[in-house]
């Protein structure tokens, strides 16, 4: 069963997820400064959220459009329980998660929101806290439970393509959804808090446009006594660093020295070449926090396989 743009709702709906897809292509993560501006339907500019509340449906559409995840700053108040178990939820989860009503009263106007957009089974958009002021947008999401004596009601996501957006038909596809949310959540999470632990730069150039990094890991999350997401067992590198890094193109030992593969260093071909053989010898740029350097054990692990690889 596809879902059809069958009334101007529906033709709404559609563009907003287009909008926010071309965001998400664009920014790894989603701050207001995007979200703000909204997006244009024939001309009109229709906002995405409300910035003050996590619930919203613009006043053109009959349905409610996203829902908001706020993650909070450290020391800050948390207002609603989701805000502090959405992620463990995400992560303990086989099928659904909570969603926090507003407020105590299941009649309120947000609250039936998520009642009536349960009832007629409409793909919402999922704004998705990460981090403070950054938040991923899984889309497309269904209200798929409202319960009045709990305050809550239950979310549920879909992995289908652009033109197929009916909610999951079956326990399999529920479970199948959150396991994909899971991993870009987990992704997400990990990225942030290395790229964050090193001020936005990259361990190697030194590259201050977080835009350019990826959070590589030291021992693949695929090991599991030694691949937790943990900032220790993480390193902001540029693409070009990364791609290098996992191909043993590049080795740290467990003293933060930096090894440049003989591979490399015998070629002659432009000043990229250059940047990277120029790294032998040198030193990791460390973490603002000693507590954030990378576990040398787990180095030591890596730098085996560099050696290995030569």
């Amino acid at each position: 069963m596809s879902f059809i743009a069958a009334d101007e709702d529906s033709l709404i709906r559609l563009a907003a997820f287009d909008h926010v897809r071309k965001l998400a292509e664009i920014h790894v993560h989603l701050t207001s400064e995007e979200l703000k501006p909204g997006f244009s339907y024939h001309g009109e500019r229709i906002p995405l959220i409300n910035p003050q509340r996590g619930i919203f449906k613009p006043q053109r559409m009959r349905h409610l459009l996203s829902i908001r995840t706020v993650f909070p700053k450290p020391g800050g108040k948390v207002w609603y329980d989701d805000q502090r178990d959405v992620h463990r939820q995400i992560f303990e989860a086989e099928e659904t998660v909570d969603y926090a009503f507003m407020g105590t009263d299941p009649d309120a106007a947000d609250n039936r929101w998520l009642r009536e957009a349960y009832e007629a089974q409409v793909p919402i958009i999922y704004f998705l806290g990460v981090a403070p002021g950054r938040a991923q947008a899984m889309l497309p999401a269904f209200i798929a439970g409202w319960d009045a004596k709990a305050l809550k009601a239950r979310v549920a996501f879909s992995v289908q393509g652009r033109d197929a957006l009916a909610p999951p038909a079956s326990a399999i596809e529920r479970r199948y959804a959150l396991r994909t949310v899971q991993q870009r959540l987990h992704q997400a999470s990990f990225r942030e808090a290395v790229i964050t632990a090193y001020d936005g730069r990259c361990a190697l150039s030194g590259l201050p446009e977080p835009l350019l990094l990826d959070a590589a890991h030291i021992v693949a999350d695929g090991d599991e006594r030694f691949g937790q997401a943990m900032v220790t067992n993480g390193i902001p590198l540029s693409k070009i660093h990364h791609a290098a890094f996992d191909a043993h193109l590049i080795g740290i030992d467990p003293d933060f020295r930096l090894h440049v593969s003989e591979k490399l260093m015998v070629q002659k071909d432009g000043p990229m070449l250059e940047a990277l053989k120029a790294l032998n010898g040198g030193t990791l740029h460390g973490p603002k926090r000693l507590q954030d350097r990378p576990d040398r054990d787990r180095l030591a692990m890596r730098f085996e396989r560099f050696r290995a690889a030569a």
